[in-house]
C-alpha cells in the first residue's frame, strides 16, 4: 500500500518512488557481488567485528588459523550479536550462554547443561570471504554463486613488481549512489579548488555497455601545489582520464600510470562505507628528473593519505553528506541534473536493483512464499504504459 507524504515522513521507498532521482536514492546494491568490508590489517587473529550490508548485520572474524569467516550476526538462542562474543580457535562463541558456532554457522557446543535434550540443530547463514589488495571481502549473496562471480582484477597490485598502494576508507552519511555520482562526474571541480585533482574537465565520451558506464574526459589531472610536484609530465599524459562505473565498483585510469578503484559498502539507505585504492606506477623527486625508489613509494603514500588524499576526499564526504541532508528535506524538488553521465549511472543502479528484486520475488513465488501478482486491468494498463 502506498503511503501518503504525512505517513511516510521522509523520502519514498523504491516501490513508491515517482522519478529517477527518488528511485536511485532508495535502491540497494545487488548482494551477488564481492564487497570490501575491512582492511586486512585491522582484523587480527582472534578478533570479531560487525559488518552491515544494507541493514543485514554479519559477524566477520579471523580464526586461529588466520582465515577470515563470516556468518549472520546473531546467536540462534537468544539472538544476541555474535560480534559481541569471542573467537575460540576457529569458532565463534556467544558471550551470553557460550553457544559455539563453527565457520559455516553450525552450532557445535554449548557451555551449559542441555537438560538431557542434546544440542539443538541450529545453523546460521554463512558467507564466502576472501582477502585481496589489503582488504577483506564478503559475498553477501547466494553462496553457490560466490566462486563463479569475479571480483575486481587489479594486476598492478600483485606480484613482485606491484605498484605502491595504501587503501583509505571513510564512512559517510550518504546513499551509495551519491558517492558514485560524486567520484565519477567531474563537474564538481569547484569543490576541490584548493587541491586541484582535476580542472577544466570536458566529457568527450560516454558509453553504456552491459553493466558498465565508460567515460572519458579531457581534463588537467594533478595540478595541485604539492601533488603536482611528484608527477613527471614528460612521462605521463595528465590531460585526459578514463573512468568507469563498473557496477557496483568504480575505477579511473590516467595514461596507464595513475589509477584508482572505489568500492562502496552500502550500510543502509543513508550510510555508506567507501574504500579507495589509489596506486601509481612511479613518482618523481620534486624539481629533479629522478624517479623515487619503489621501496619508498608506500611510506610516501601513507603520508600522502594523511596530508593530501584524506583531506581531499573529506571534501567529497562533506558534499555527499550535505547532499543527503538536502535530499531528505527536498526529495520532491524538481530534478535539475545536467550531466548525462550522472543520468547513466543512476539508470544502471536502478536497473540492477530492480533485476535483483525481480529475481528474489520469482524465487519466493516458486517456493510458495508469496503469491504471483494478479493480472488485473489496473496493473496491465500500468505495464503497457511503461513498455
Amino acid at each position: 500500500m502506498t503511503r501518503t507524504n504525512e505517513e511516510r515522513n521522509g523520502p519514498p521507498s523504491f516501490e513508491e518512488s515517482r522519478n529517477k532521482r527518488q528511485k536511485v536514492r532508495a535502491a540497494g546494491l545487488d548482494p551477488n557481488y564481492w564487497y570490501a568490508v575491512e582492511h586486512s590489517r585491522s582484523l587480527q587473529v582472534g578478533q570479531v567485528i560487525q559488518v552491515t550490508f544494507w541493514g543485514r548485520a554479519v559477524a566477520v572474524y579471523r580464526g586461529e588459523d588466520g582465515r577470515v569467516r563470516a556468518m549472520e550476526d546473531r546467536c540462534a538462542h537468544r539472538q544476541l550479536p555474535l560480534s559481541k562474543g569471542e573467537v575460540v580457535g576457529n569458532q565463534l562463541v556467544c558471550t551470553y550462554h557460550g553457544w559455539k558456532y563453527n565457520g559455516i554457522g553450525e552450532l557445535v557446543d554449548v557451555a551449559h547443561d542441555t537438560f538431557g535434550r542434546g544440542l539443538p540443530k541450529c545453523k546460521l547463514p554463512h558467507y564466502a570471504t576472501r582477502e585481496r589488495y589489503g582488504l577483506v571481502w564478503v559475498f553477501f549473496g547466494d553462496l553457490d554463486k560466490a566462486d563463479s562471480t569475479p571480483m575486481p582484477e587489479i594486476p598492478e597490485l600483485e606480484g613482485p613488481n606491484a605498484w605502491a598502494c595504501v587503501p583509505i576508507d571513510f564512512t559517510w552519511r550518504a546513499h551509495h549512489s551519491m558517492i558514485i555520482d560524486n567520484v565519477s562526474d567531474f563537474t564538481h571541480a569547484y569543490l576541490h579548488r584548493r587541491f586541484r585533482p582535476f580542472e577544466d574537465a570536458k566529457l568527450t565520451a560516454l558509453e553504456e555497455r552491459d553493466d558498465k558506464v565508460y567515460l572519458s574526459y579531457e581534463t588537467k589531472v594533478g595540478r595541485g601545489r604539492i601533488s603536482g610536484l611528484f608527477v613527471d609530465r614528460n612521462q605521463v599524459n595528465t590531460n585526459a582520464m578514463d573512468l568507469c562505473y563498473d557496477y557496483p565498483y568504480q575505477w579511473s585510469n590516467t595514461d596507464d600510470q595513475i589509477k584508482h578503484w572505489c568500492f562502496v559498502l552500502p550500510i543502509d539507505e543513508k550510510h555508506t562505507r567507501v574504500f579507495f585504492l589509489f596506486y601509481f606506477k612511479s613518482f618523481k623527486v620534486p624539481y629533479l628528473p629522478v624517479t623515487i625508489p619503489r621501496s619508498l613509494m608506500k611510506p610516501l603514500l601513507e603520508v600522502s593519505n594523511k596530508v593530501l588524499i584524506g583531506p581531499l576526499l573529506s571534501e567529497d564526504g562533506f558534499a555527499v553528506e550535505a547532499e543527503q541532508n538536502g535530499y531528505d528535506k527536498h526529495y520532491e524538488a524538481p530534478i535539475a541534473e545536467l550531466s548525462p553521465a550522472v543520468h547513466a549511472f543512476q539508470a544502471l543502479t536502478i536497473r540492477k536493483w530492480q533485476a535483483y528484486l525481480d529475481r528474489r520475488n520469482d524465487a519466493k513465488t516458486k517456493t510458495g512464499l508469496v503469491s504471483p501478482p494478479q493480472r488485473t486491468e489496473a496493473n496491465v494498463t500500468a505495464q503497457e504504459a511503461s513498455a
